[in-house]
């Protein structure tokens, strides 16, 4: 099946419609754009949806350097996924007069930031992003079922690794040490998600070029005109 983004926002919108709070997961490696996606279905859907990443759940860079990871922050044992999927689970159940508080994630302090982005009860659908919610590993395996629909989103590893060094260096990191940690950190983990990525509901990928992009690290409203989207077969 092949669709246009227009349709990929028809399709998270219908999920809006039905009276029942649902949760969209957005999956795929580092940098393939899932941020980007989140928000532009967020700022065309208006108070129909929040936006709550997975990246929130960062440990902290003080916790990382007890446990001694702090030089692979990125990795699926540097997160909380116990809280995360804690959570998905309010999300999924909203109380009434409740708002949910989840943690955002501060790319200029590159650290989680708790209570900082509230869910009122009566907003219809949660996205939510990450490298990790297909991972069949451990706690992790928790949160495909907390989960009403999961995209894949994937770009070429060309212009993924380039904009993974490009955001690397924009949030303070010199060009070598942006380089070191992708090739190191950021592509191991693209390799160890993509193996899950049968396990999506759609698979949405764009040409060379034509991917989402903001223009600055303040706009992640992008021109989604060229995606391409599609179910996933056994054989991909």
């Amino acid at each position: 099946m092949t669709t246009t983004p227009r349709q990929l926002l028809d399709r998270a919108r219908r999920l809006t419609t039905d009276g029942r709070r649902r949760v969209l997961g957005i999956a795929g490696p580092p940098g393939a754009g899932k941020s980007t996606l989140a928000e532009y279905l967020v700022a065309h859907l208006g108070p129909a949806a929040v936006r709550v990443p997975m990246d929130g759940f960062h440990l902290a860079d003080t916790e990382l350097r007890r446990l001694g990871r702090l030089g692979r922050k990125g990795a699926p044992d540097t997160f909380d996924p116990h809280g995360y999927a804690a959570l998905l689970r309010r999300l999924r159940a909203p109380e009434p007069g409740v708002t949910v508080y989840a943690p955002a994630f501060d790319r200029e302090l590159e650290q989680p930031v708790a209570g900082s982005i509230p869910v009122p009860p009566h907003v219809p659908l949660v996205i939510t992003e990450g490298n990790y919610l297909l991972l069949n590993d451990g706690p992790w395996t928790a949160l495909r079922s907390l989960l009403d629909e999961v995209w894949w989103i994937d770009l070429p590893a060309p212009e993924r690794v380039r904009r993974l060094i490009d955001r690397h260096e924009r949030f303070g990191k010199p060009h070598q040490e942006a380089e070191r940690f992708v090739h190191e950190s950021d592509e191991a983990n693209a390799a160890l998600v993509s193996t899950c990525r049968d396990s999506a509901d759609l698979l949405v990928t764009f040409p060379p070029g034509t991917a989402p992009q903001p223009t600055d690290p303040g706009d992640t409203r992008p021109d989604l005109d060229t995606a391409r989207v599609r179910k996933p077969a056994p054989s991909d």
